[in-house]
């Protein structure tokens, strides 16, 4: 992979701990950023992504090895040249004061201007560029401080983007923001990555939507180890569920999603089809309960052997759930009720 616009040559990231002791994070890098690609950097809290970030942005030295940009060891750039070839956001979030935001977005082509700063046109017009490309150039004129996290995060985006960068370094960009944010800001990303050919590598502990939305993923454990390859494959390879395993936590490969390990409990039999039976199995199956769905009794080997029978009944209007077992029958509108009886 040495045709990537970033890339890593055994690479040992770490840093100084008390006294002269040098800590290891992980060793033997060999990594490469594509152009118009995502990458999500995943791990378990500790396992070092924050400092293999840092190292790749030139902020921490590496331990041995190298990082290049274009083939130039990113130690030996000065900050003027690296500022032009690549841009970081990072978690915190950065006191700007009274700044609006188109002002914040330009300051993003401070590596580009003269001594005083001055901005040209064609600087002022990639800094309305920047703003149009994460659509928020309706807050062009808003002071930052109040604008809301979502829009805040879409600035720094903008500000990084108004550097004209080939690479674009992001730590924990969906961290204070809520779903549809979330979905918002990645979605983002691709579409950027795909439309300004920039290579994009974001850290995140939103599992679900980088194996949805990676192009590849850098899945980096607790012992070192950096696994690298497209979502799916990191999947089938176990890798996944290895790094994210612990107690009373599972990855389900079929589902491709965590599973609580919850005390299993008796079998229930649904009978129905459509949404209303998908999410009454789920809903069961939350609490305990091993689940086996059919659209009607003939599908079943043995009626007689049911001893718990849950059984949709869907409408355009309303949902009913008829629950049946020997000598009892019992009708309830929701599945709160249902499964507060059932506990």
């Amino acid at each position: 992979m040495s045709d990537g616009i970033l890339t890593t040559h055994d690479l040992t990231i770490g840093y100084q701990g008390s006294g002269k002791r040098v800590r290891c994070v992980a060793c033997d890098i060999n990594v490469s950023l594509q152009a118009g690609e995502v990458v999500c950097l995943l791990g378990p809290n500790g396992a070092g992504k924050s400092t293999l970030l840092r190292s790749l942005a030139g902020m921490q030295p590496p331990i041995t090895g190298e990082v290049r940009l274009l083939g130039e060891n990113i130690s030996a750039l000065s900050p003027l040249d690296l500022a032009k070839r690549l841009s970081l956001v990072l978690t915190e979030k950065v006191d700007v004061g009274m700044l609006c935001a188109y002002t914040l977005v330009s300051l993003g082509r401070y590596p580009y201007t003269d001594w005083w700063g001055n901005l040209t046109p064609e600087d002022e017009a990639i800094a309305h560029w920047a703003l149009k490309s994460v659509g928020a150039k309706h807050l062009a004129s808003r002071q930052v401080s109040e604008l809301s996290d979502g829009e805040r995060q879409k600035i720094m985006i903008a500000r990084a983007l108004a550097q004209s960068p080939m690479v674009m370094l992001l730590d924990e960009p969906t961290a204070f923001l809520d779903l549809p944010r979330r979905v918002e800001i990645m979605q983002l990303l691709r579409q950027l990555a795909r439309e300004t050919h920039q290579a994009i590598l974001l850290s995140t502990h939103d599992l679900d939507l980088a194996l949805r939305l990676a192009d590849q993923v850098w899945l980096l454990t607790t012992n070192g180890i950096l696994h690298v390859g497209a979502p799916e494959d990191l999947v089938l390879s176990g890798a996944f569920a290895d790094s994210f395993r612990s107690e009373g936590v599972e990855f389900d490969v079929a589902s491709g999603e965590f599973q609580l390990n919850i005390p299993s409990r008796e079998e229930v039999v649904v009978m129905g089809e459509g949404i209303a039976a998908l999410w009454t199995t789920r809903a069961l199956q939350r609490v305990g309960f091993s689940v086996r769905q059919f659209e009607n009794l003939s599908f079943l080997a043995d009626a007689t052997s049911i001893q718990i029978l849950v059984e949709v009944m869907s409408t355009s209007q309303n949902i009913l759930w008829r629950l049946i077992q020997p000598e009892i029958v019992r009708s309830y509108d929701s599945l709160y009720k249902l499964i507060k009886f059932l506990d």
